[in-house]
């Protein structure tokens, strides 16, 4: 402890006012994750939410571990909530696009930003002590360095599950198409095909049987079918979807036959399948300059010049002899 202080005082000495603001930040840090922390424990230790906790396990719906956790986070996270209702919304349709679908998802994501921001600036600021070359100035750069690539990596971490999940409804829609097709001629009507599409792509593609049970389901509930197909393309994004959906609302609206507009736009979107298969291939060529250029290039005329050139220099050796 007493070297702590030492090490303190001589650190204050040799910064002066840029030490004084330094500590004056961890302290700031360290308070904003204290007050975090507490407001997280105080809310499982709230007596009313106990209370509730018990009446809904008592009635047979015991709260998720994610509702407890948005409930504790909730004041945590309004710290980095945007005040925007178009960001809001931005956000909140990324994650559906994730596959969040939960109304504390948004919630728990500030949250999680918010942490981020605090713990990383904090964590540095913490084990400036091993790096005593370090100076102030650069030491708060780290810190706010750190914050900032906590907020950019809980970014990057939601886009990147809003393109893995895109990438697997991408990847299952023509079967799904294929499928709907094949049910919707055979004599089947809109809502039972997607019933029976759903059912046999629950294995092989589940995101996708999910969307389209989800689609069934509020068709049951009473919401009209072309409200539910446009829930659809809403919650997944994906142009080919949106294509599909707006051809079915159109084909219901005109009272024009569904398995023709499905033949039709399934024959489409293959000819669209294959234009952007021939399009990767003839991006190929481009692709394999660089690998070309910095691997293949270097061996080729170390193959092909190298024995020239040790000739060279035993024939240089030996006249120099």
């Amino acid at each position: 402890m007493d070297a702590v202080l030492i090490s303190l005082q001589d650190f204050l000495g040799d910064n002066g006012g840029a030490g004084i603001l330094l500590i004056a930040l961890a302290a700031a840090a360290a308070f904003a994750l204290t007050m975090g922390v507490s407001a997280f424990v105080v809310g499982l230790l709230d007596p009313v939410r106990r209370r509730l906790g018990q009446l809904g396990s008592a009635d047979g719906e015991r709260p998720s571990v994610a509702t407890s956790m948005a409930a504790n986070m909730s004041s945590f996270a309004a710290l980095v909530t945007p005040r925007s209702d178009r960001e809001r919304k931005r956000v909140e349709r990324l994650l559906v696009h994730a596959g969040y679908r939960s109304a504390n998802a948004r919630t728990l994501y500030y949250g999680t930003k918010a942490l981020a921001i605090t713990i990383l600036p904090l964590t540095v600021l913490l084990a400036s002590p091993l790096f005593p070359k370090i100076s102030t100035n650069q030491l708060m750069l780290m810190a706010g360095g750190a914050g900032y690539l906590g907020w950019i990596v809980c970014s990057a971490w939601l886009d990147r599950q809003v393109a893995k999940r895109q990438r697997a409804l991408r990847a299952g829609f023509p079967d799904a198409l294929d499928l709907l097709v094949v049910c919707v001629e055979s004599g089947l009507g809109l809502a039972p095909a997607l019933a029976r599409v759903a059912d046999e792509l629950a294995v092989s593609h589940p995101a996708l049987g999910d969307e389209l049970a989800l689609v069934n389901a509020e068709m049951r509930a009473g919401v009209e079918r072309g409200t539910a197909l446009k829930n659809l393309s809403e919650r997944t994004g994906l142009d080919d979807i949106r294509g599909m959906t707006a051809l079915l609302v159109q084909t219901m609206r005109f009272g024009t036959s569904i398995a023709d507009a499905l033949r039709v736009y399934s024959e489409e979107f293959r000819d669209k399948r294959t234009q952007a298969a021939e399009e990767q291939a003839a991006k190929i060529g481009t692709k394999m300059v660089f690998p070309l250029v910095l691997f293949l290039f270097p061996s080729f005329f170390l193959v092909v010049i190298g024995p020239a050139v040790i000739g060279l220099v035993e024939v240089f050796g030996k006249i120099a002899h």
